[in-house]
């Protein structure tokens, strides 16, 4: 996750005892201007899953950080990065995935920004190169999936619809993978800014939870 301003999100992981870092790598939108913006389209998990790579091993080079302990999470665009990334390594120990994209193929014309969104991240779409559609979409690499990954998604999410990520549970669920899927009814892709209060506390405290459960995290905070 990246943002240019306040995050309560972070703030309560590190209250809660976890060592906390995210990155502004290519093809963000905080404040870095177009060109950086679009430099990872038609290359989606490509040079921007390597960046961030380089900066957790910039991260467990510390002395105080455990790199058999790392969790990762993220919501829509960093979504669907946590989707590739548990898909590329298994360097980390659990994993939250938050209104994810997963398929690039069934986003297509999902979305409420429209079909263009499909083609602006990926370059393509599947009717001009199938093959560069699929490989573009962290669901083709699920069998790779062997990190405990918890599903976060909306029922009324039109940016991300919940089909995507049904897709990603049924197939690691299909595979025998440790995934489980929470469904927030009621809510859209801004459930953790604009959310009810109880379903945003709620949607923090599993999160939490599923960090707590398999990185073995003693809290040093408050859990809310």
């Amino acid at each position: 996750m990246f943002s240019w301003d306040f995050n309560h999100e972070v703030q309560v992981y590190a209250n809660a005892g976890f060592v906390v870092a995210y990155f502004n790598q290519r093809g963000t939108t905080a404040g870095y201007g177009q060109a950086w913006t679009h430099a990872s389209e038609g290359d989606q998990g490509g040079a921007d899953y390597e960046e961030i790579m380089l900066g957790v091993d910039e991260l467990v080079s510390r002395p105080y950080v455990d790199a058999k302990r790392l969790g990762v999470t993220g919501g829509s665009c960093g979504g669907f990065m946590t989707n590739w990334i548990v898909g590329h390594t298994n360097r980390f120990a659990a994993a939250v995935t938050q209104r994810s994209i997963t398929n690039q193929i069934s986003f297509f014309g999902t979305s409420d920004i429209g079909p263009e969104g499909t083609e602006g991240e990926t370059g393509t779409n599947a009717w001009k190169d199938l093959d560069a559609s699929w490989r573009q979409s962290p669901i083709a690499y699920a069998a790779n999936i062997n990190t405990p990954l918890i599903i976060l998604h909306a029922d009324e999410d039109y940016r991300c619809s919940l089909d995507q990520a049904e897709q990603l549970f049924a197939v690691l669920r299909w595979m025998g993978k440790t995934v489980e899927m929470v469904v927030f009814e009621g809510e859209n892709h801004g459930l953790t800014r604009g959310g009810r209060p109880g379903n945003r506390i709620e949607h923090q405290r599993r999160i939490l939870g599923w960090f707590q459960k398999y990185l073995g995290a003693h809290a040093g905070g408050d859990t809310p």
